[in-house]
């Protein structure tokens, strides 16, 4: 049986024309924890607020000085929106004050650029991955959320020999971490174990450089990753200590996938989200024309579920799922995000176990 098409709720002047004679690009979205509110970063470096169920804008915050390439809500402290920079810094954003400035400032050592960051479960650590410095190191650095301006508490150095494109704690797991580069490694870290070495669990070859990494699987023991080149990997790390190999898929390109009408696959890949409530791995790509498919994946590899269309006009960036609803908003190089409302189960079909 196939799934009902799901709706789309399109508000195109949502981020449209921020800056005057220049496309502005929504590059990430984080969803709050209760659903309520949605956080874009775009690409004239603004923060702006939207209402999570009409995409209504609610505020705006502007302080950071380079590309954002991080962004999260904290979950005890739901009013915190977290930011990482380019511009060396990671910032804490009161969202009962709208256009305030930042209420907590990170930072580091000044030859260290950010290019991924994220936020433990437990939202005590705050970790950045940095891109090469002149050293010829990239580092995962690491504060306590609860110490604004205060040194990092330490750094990860001999991990990663490119830029670091990705930082994930596990969503259970506070002190579970996972981190993938532009040297084409995925580590998964357990950091209760001191020492870098001895914290290092695995090191999976991704193949190409990564470019996202997610956590899957009902108690997060599988990790995808996204590389550059489109390729995509997913890994159980529950295989670590047996014979068996971490490997549950892999394809090198899925652009050479005959997933769609015509024999094409999708032209890039924007992300992967676990969907509890379905108990599946959602992989969302997209084409030139701003054209969005779902698509699942397992040991089987890639299923198309939906293509997707009129949501966007221009390449798609960035996704968010929302469990408790069952939908799915998206960002883009046209300056739209579009919210995604299905009929029913998001594009699942019956017996698609």
């Amino acid at each position: 049986m196939e799934a009902s098409p799901p709706e789309v709720r399109v508000l195109r002047p949502a981020l449209r024309g921020a800056v005057p004679g220049e496309p502005v690009y929504v590059l990430d979205v984080a969803l709050h924890p209760a659903g309520a509110t949605l956080a874009a970063s775009c690409s004239d470096l603004a923060l702006r607020l939207h209402d999570g169920a009409t995409l209504r804008p609610l505020a705006e915050y502007r302080g950071h000085a380079g590309p954002v390439c991080g962004l999260t809500f904290a979950r005890a402290r739901p009013d915190l929106l977290y930011s990482a920079s380019e511009d060396r810094t990671v910032r804490a954003w009161d969202i009962r004050i709208p256009a305030g400035g930042a209420a907590q400032v990170f930072g580091g050592d000044p030859s260290h650029v950010f290019g991924s960051f994220d936020l433990s479960c437990g939202d005590v650590l705050l970790c950045a991955g940095t891109s090469l410095d002149a050293a010829a190191d990239s580092l995962l650095v690491f504060w306590d959320s609860r110490k604004p301006n205060a040194a990092p508490l330490g750094a990860y150095s001999e991990s990663h020999s490119d830029d670091v494109t990705q930082v994930r704690f596990h969503p259970h797991d506070k002190d579970r971490l996972a981190s993938g580069s532009a040297d084409g490694l995925v580590n998964v870290f357990d950091l209760r174990r001191g020492s870098e070495d001895e914290a290092l669990l695995c090191t999976c070859n991704a193949e190409s450089a990564a470019a996202a990494v997610r956590w899957a699987a009902p108690d997060g023991s599988r990790l995808l990753c996204l590389g550059r080149d489109e390729g995509l990997r997913l890994w159980d790390l529950r295989q670590l200590d047996t014979e068996r190999a971490l490997a549950v898929f892999g394809c090198p390109d899925v652009r050479r996938l005959e997933l769609r009408p015509g024999g094409r696959g999708p032209d890039y890949l924007v992300g992967g989200a676990w969907l509890q409530g379905a108990g599946k791995l959602l992989v969302v790509g997209g084409d030139r024309d701003g054209d969005v498919q779902l698509m699942e994946c397992d040991h089987r590899g890639l299923r198309l579920l939906a293509d997707l269309r009129g949501g966007h006009t221009a390449t798609v960036r960035c996704l968010a799922w929302d469990e408790a609803r069952g939908t799915l908003v998206t960002g883009g190089e046209d300056a739209r995000l579009s919210l995604w409302k299905p009929g029913t189960a998001l594009c699942l079909p019956a017996g698609s176990q």
